[in-house]
């Protein structure tokens, strides 16, 4: 397409989501690759900039194992969820809130524009409560097995993000809460940015992984426009697994609470978050309810 024609294009977006509020999950190797993740803030400040609130989760598991390994820990997983004891926490905290947010909001601010880092248990933002023992299958028995400190969210509290949203800052969420009596928990990433975008009424939520969105079960097609319906029949006939599940249980959930669209992409590619907002086609999946 013709420079004029891809922006004759995007008009129509643009205009539609002037001013609404844009939820972007980061993860995959945008976690651990600086060329891809500088490109994912340049698309994020781009959106800033024509005027969407923007407002990014971001996740951290390899680099918390990584950290881990380096400290002498060994990651602990049960059917493979990461159990998170104290120790497993506090490594959790640095990497997430400190490194990784830190590194995020530099990114934000050599590309023009202001990043605030904070988590879910700054200003009470996101209240959750210790996870129940979860039933898993370990060599074909189904136990109960305690995770430890990973928190289901109970709340999100989100006047703080509107201050900020409202200030003309890009808030950096790490996904970390607490709980009512002030303890610190570990949150899914992809339940912290769906639990974000319903409680600011987010337009869009989109998430990024490495793959180029809800695919068939030979992993040949790619789905670009699917529904609610379809989706859940996708996952309990298996077509649908793995950690995509929760990235759909998330947009799911966004959906039936008054977000507009999901979309899961894949955002190892230089901009396909630009082009599947605001081209026709797209390059990844959109959910619609």
């Amino acid at each position: 397409m013709k420079r004029e024609d891809v922006l004759m294009e995007a008009l129509p977006y643009i205009r539609q989501f002037h001013g609404k509020t844009i939820v972007i999950k980061l993860g995959g190797h945008a976690m651990v690759d600086p060329a891809i993740m500088n490109t994912v803030i340049e698309d994020a400040v781009l959106l800033h900039y024509i005027g969407m609130r923007v407002v990014l989760v971001h996740g951290g598991g390899p680099e918390i194992t990584d950290k881990m390994k380096a400290m002498g820990k060994e990651p602990k997983f049960v059917a493979g969820l990461r159990v998170t004891d104290q120790d497993t926490l506090e490594i959790a905290m640095m990497v997430l809130a400190g490194k990784i947010s830190n590194t995020i909001v530099s990114l934000i601010a050599q590309n023009g524009a202001r990043g605030v880092g904070i988590s879910g248990n700054d200003g009470n933002l996101v209240i959750a409560k210790k996870m129940d023992l979860r039933r898993v299958i370990i060599e074909d028995r189904e136990e109960e097995v305690d995770l430890g400190f990973v928190g289901e969210i109970s709340r999100v509290n989100p006047g703080l993000l509107r201050t900020l949203l409202d200030s003309g800052y890009i808030p950096v969420i790490s996904p970390l809460a607490i709980d009512e009596a002030g303890n610190n928990l570990n949150i899914n990433a992809d339940t912290m940015a769906g639990e974000i975008a319903v409680a600011l009424d987010a337009g869009k939520l989109v998430s990024l992984t490495d793959v180029d969105g809800v695919m068939d079960t030979k992993r040949t097609k790619v789905y670009h426009r699917l529904t609610l319906a379809e989706v859940e029949g996708m996952i309990a006939d298996g077509t649908i697994q793995g950690g995509m599940i929760p990235k759909l249980a998330a947009c799911i959930y966004a959906s039936r609470n008054g977000v507009e669209r999901c979309h899961i992409i894949n955002g190892n590619a230089p901009h396909n978050l630009i082009l599947e907002l605001f081209t026709d086609l797209g390059v990844g999946t959109m959910i619609r309810g």
